[in-house]
């Protein structure tokens, strides 16, 4: 049974540089993936690595997997039982698993180790990882090292979860634990056999892998577009998939033979001359998500500002001014907000704590309403997010959990001129500047001639201005370049064109 009424359809770009996955619900963009080379998502993947360095002061060691940091694992995210791949079978050591300082116990320099991504690069630090190793699939999670079957508490149905652990108990190895996942419910047998068999041999080549490849190297990578797609994107739920690469096509339609042979009718080959994207208008959609200001059906904006952990959205009633009262003006433009909210959320996968700033509402039912459709907005996200109730100052707060970098943060680099604020420094400012450095540099400089080289609007403006130099008229020429940055400047010494300008920053 479908759970929303939405036409839902997943374009899949392909090109030697990158691919691209696009979710339309309506038409409307809600997801984006990109996958390049030199920006993968790592975070699910396994690794043989090596131990680089051992702090028990921190009760973590520092491990080389190849990567362009080296990554963190903490000793309580250790787990003896992939250790033992690598030591024949000895007996485990005996440790206390709350003395972080006994990691020199566990791990030494030059160990080889199995770990998996938990969390990706952020900034200047490394990878998180983790000594406990998952397979995770479309409807089960597979855990070699564990023997249990948990059940994802979404599936509520007593009766449904005894079904789902009595099909489970009888097919899966007993030294293999099952994390059941909320797609899960309604499988019949054959789904959850057809899976397992699949993850299981996952694991054996993953295996084969950790015993014959020289590390540091990738054994399972988790985010492979084909298994991204089929595993967490692609299901029942979904009308039609379109890819235009002829390869990927086929090796698509060959896994999901495997695992879910009732969707490969809903799979086609984009077969057309022009762009697949632009078929379906998602190369300007793409474009509005790098606006810090969206505009609403009725007039209203939403502003959205980013910051590493915190993101605030303030909601604005803009040029609409309604028909009927104030209230209603306000109600009208929150509900649109609160669904243009969840959306954005979604595609620019915005992370950390999320902060909306929605426009003052005196009715307690308009604002559960509000906070009713932004909840039904965000059940759709694949994420996992935590909604809490409006603030006493009116503030929606949300906690969301990052699952990649942001899609802004893979599709841009940060601005060389403004360093993220968004903002330029004022021609004023930088005239002034200018005159602190003269200023400064005065007694050394004295009976010099010097030439000032700046970006034309700032010559322009200097030009206008030419009082604010008045003092220096006789000493300083000032030149244009077109080459220069809004916020730069060049001292030279005349008339062999020494650069000084460092000298008195």
């Amino acid at each position: 049974m479908r759970k929303d009424n939405f036409n839902t359809e997943i374009i899949v770009d392909v090109h030697p540089l990158e691919k691209r996955v696009a979710v339309l619900e309506d038409n409307r963009l809600v997801e984006l993936f990109v996958e390049r080379k030199d920006r993968q998502n790592i975070v699910g993947n396994i690794y043989k690595g090596f131990v680089k360095d051992v702090l028990p002061g921190m009760g973590a060691a520092f491990i080389e997997i190849g990567l362009e940091r080296t990554a963190f694992l903490h000793y309580s995210d250790i787990v003896q039982d992939f250790l033992d791949l690598f030591e024949n079978d000895k007996p485990k050591k005996k440790i206390d698993p709350k003395d972080s300082s006994q990691i020199g116990k566990l791990l030494k320099p030059n160990q080889e180790i199995v770990v998996q991504v938990h969390k990706g690069p952020l900034g200047s630090k490394g990878a998180r990882l983790t000594g406990q190793i998952s397979i995770p699939g479309k409807y089960l999670v597979l855990f070699p090292n564990k023997s249990r079957i948990a059940i994802s508490r979404k599936i509520y149905g007593q009766g449904e979860r005894n079904r789902i652990r009595k099909i489970l108990s009888e097919i899966k190895d007993p030294n293999y634990g099952i994390i059941v996942r909320t797609e899960a419910e309604g499988c019949d047998e054959e789904d959850f056999r057809s899976e397992y068999k699949a993850l299981a041999n996952t694991w054996k080549l993953i295996e084969k892998q950790i015993k014959y490849a020289k590390g540091p190297v990738c054994v399972f990578d988790e985010n492979a577009l084909g298994n991204y797609l089929i595993r967490d994107l692609f299901d029942d739920h979904v009308d039609r998939l379109v890819v235009n690469d002829k390869t990927f096509y086929k090796n698509l339609i060959s896994q999901l033979n495997d695992v879910s042979p009732e969707l490969v009718p809903h799979v086609e080959l984009y077969k057309e001359d022009s762009p697949i994207f632009d078929a379906w208008n998602i190369e300007k959609k793409i474009e509005s998500v790098f606006r810090s200001r969206i505009y609403l059906p009725s007039g209203g904006n939403i502003k959205i500002e980013q910051t590493e952990a915190l993101v605030a959205i303030d909601i604005n009633t803009g040029s609409f001014t309604g028909k009927t009262n104030y209230e209603e003006t306000i109600r009208r433009t929150n509900l649109e907000a609160a669904a243009e909210c969840a959306r954005q959320i979604r595609l620019r996968d915005l992370s950390g704590v999320i902060v909306i700033d929605f426009i003052d509402m005196s009715s307690s039912n308009n604002r559960q309403e509000v906070l009713d459709l932004l909840r039904r907005g965000l059940r759709r996200d694949r994420a996992k997010t935590k909604l809490y109730n409006f603030t006493e100052l009116g503030l929606v707060e949300i906690t969301r959990k990052r699952m990649r970098a942001t899609l802004i943060a893979n599709f841009s680099d940060p601005c060389p001129c403004c360093h993220g604020t968004g903002r330029i420094i004022s021609r004023d400012a930088m005239t002034m500047r200018i005159h602190r450095w003269l200023t400064r540099a005065e007694y050394f400089t004295r009976n010099q001639k010097l030439r000032i080289t700046v970006d034309p609007n700032l010559y322009a403006h200097i030009q206008e201005n030419e009082e604010y130099f008045i003092a220096f008229k006789d000493q300083v020429e000032i030149a244009s370049d077109k080459n220069m940055r809004h916020d730069q400047f060049i001292v030279q010494k005349l008339p062999g064109l020494e650069d000084i300008t460092s000298r008195f920053s």
